[in-house]
């Protein structure tokens, strides 16, 4: 390994280490714990890596991420910090660190990374790299609920313990997997999710194995899985090579009271216990109120960078979202904003307009009387619909969200009927149990185990 290294740190055993080790492996170091001195190093072009702390003394490490991204295109910056929350991983590839570490980091970890920096520096040509593409925040919130969850997170994200992820559907679990996967030392490697049909064929664990290469295989919806699938994954997760995948699932509910409970609904325990090696809950969004304003901002400036319009909610509109119950979780609030914007003429989003969307969702069949035929309870609706739009005609794709409108309490209805039972709803509909737990997913419907209704 050879080049010029800055490293900044306010710590100054950390800088002793760093550079008797860099130096060992044949870099040139210049340590600081000045970010002003780093920055100045970085002006007179000087080292072909930074590794650089977040808190120190004269300001912020990721604050000075774009600085020297400006002044040194293609300079790679390895964030270390004793910060190890998700937040600030995230924060680290928002503004396009080349790696993160969380203190207290391994040493010979640090040193391989340093190394791969390196040599990515010399075989690029900053002109022509491409930039790497990062997507959405992949957890928003800063209520104290969801900064557990991000410290949690950041605890199990690098070793190797089975993850359990409960939550209603909707609130993000599966974004959970991912963060857990992708800022992980598996990042590079593949991120497979397995359902139950994966394992019905004999091949289907060693085809999963062969998929995933050592990187993580998410059992989403465990909790849905019939008694013989659950006995294969028992099997799978016992026949795990040493350098094989993490392994993580995801339910809608806690599985403990249902644990080798015979008949539909049971859980095997053997299973339970090797899945939840860490188990992490995801808050419903009503459990976490003041993080709603957060999300709506950050919906409505997604929808601004898809090509919509900026638009923003009203005092009163806000008060009106936040108030809602939003069984559909943070899912349901997303589709929401994103009709609002289409449909809202203003800049500026009223609530009436959110009280007119969220009316469609809470009471659409309800206003039918006994006696009316469907057809004809649709008529009046769609009707009504058209008189409420002050002569101007609705927003295009009416077609799809009426017949959205119509679906999801077809679908519920169903669910109730069944008691939960997805199979026998499927059947009833008369549709593949993958098509209603896709239009379930979709739909933002909430599925608990309940009292069937006949």
């Amino acid at each position: 390994m050879d080049g010029t290294i800055l490293v900044a740190d306010d710590d100054r055993t950390i800088r002793t280490v760093l550079t008797q080790a860099l130096t060992r492996a044949g870099c040139k170091v210049h340590a600081t714990s000045s970010l002003m001195t780093l920055l100045r190093w970085v002006e007179e072009g000087k080292g072909d890596l930074v590794i650089s702390d977040v808190v120190m003394p004269d300001g912020n490490g990721l604050e000075m991420l774009p600085k020297i991204s400006a002044e040194r295109p293609g300079l790679p910056v390895i964030v270390i910090s004793a910060q190890n929350t998700i937040m600030t991983a995230i924060q680290a590839t928002e503004a396009e660190a080349y790696d993160y570490l969380p203190k207290p980091f391994d040493l010979p970890d640090l040193m391989k990374r340093a190394a791969r920096a390196l040599e990515q520096k010399r075989t690029t040509s900053p002109a022509t790299a491409e930039p790497e593409k990062t997507d959405d925040l992949p957890l928003v919130g800063r209520t104290p609920r969801m900064q557990a969850l991000y410290r949690m997170v950041a605890r199990v994200m690098n070793n190797d313990l089975p993850v359990l992820i409960t939550g209603e559907s909707g609130t993000g679990k599966s974004l959970i997997s991912h963060a857990i996967h992708d800022f992980s030392d598996r990042r590079t490697l593949p991120f497979v999710i397995a359902t139950g049909a994966d394992l019905v064929s004999f091949d289907g664990p060693s085809d999963l194995l062969a998929k995933a290469r050592g990187g993580s295989i998410l059992f989403d919806e465990v909790g849905d899985l019939e008694p013989e699938i659950q006995a294969r994954v028992v099997r799978l997760i016992d026949s795990l090579p040493s350098d094989g995948p993490r392994i993580m699932a995801t339910a809608q509910r806690d599985l403990t009271p249902r644990l080798d409970v015979d008949g539909p609904g049971g859980f095997r325990s053997d299973l339970y216990y090797r899945l939840a090696g860490a188990q992490l809950d995801v808050p419903a969004l009503r459990e976490r109120v003041d993080d709603i304003p957060l999300l709506a901002a950050h919906f409505l400036s997604r929808a601004e960078r898809d090509g919509a319009t900026l638009r923003r909610f009203s005092d009163d509109a806000m008060a009106q979202i936040r108030a809602h119950p939003w069984p559909g979780n943070v899912r349901q609030l997303e589709n929401t904003t994103r009709r609002l914007v289409v449909m809202s003429p203003a800049e500026e989003i009223t609530r009436s307009e959110v009280e007119q969307v969220l009316g469609t969702f809470a009471a659409g069949p309800r206003v039918i009387a006994a006696t009316d035929k469907l057809s004809e309870a649709v008529e009046k609706h769609l009707r009504r619909h058209f008189d409420l739009q002050g002569g101007q005609l609705p927003a295009p794709g009416l077609y799809q969200r009426i017949l959205r409108d119509v679906e999801a309490p077809l679908i519920e209805i169903a669910l109730d009927a069944t008691g939960g039972n997805q199979a026998k709803c499927a059947d009833l509909l008369g549709i593949n149990r993958n098509t209603l737990r896709k239009k379930i997913t979709d739909l933002d419907i909430l599925v608990t185990r309940r009292r069937k209704l006949m």
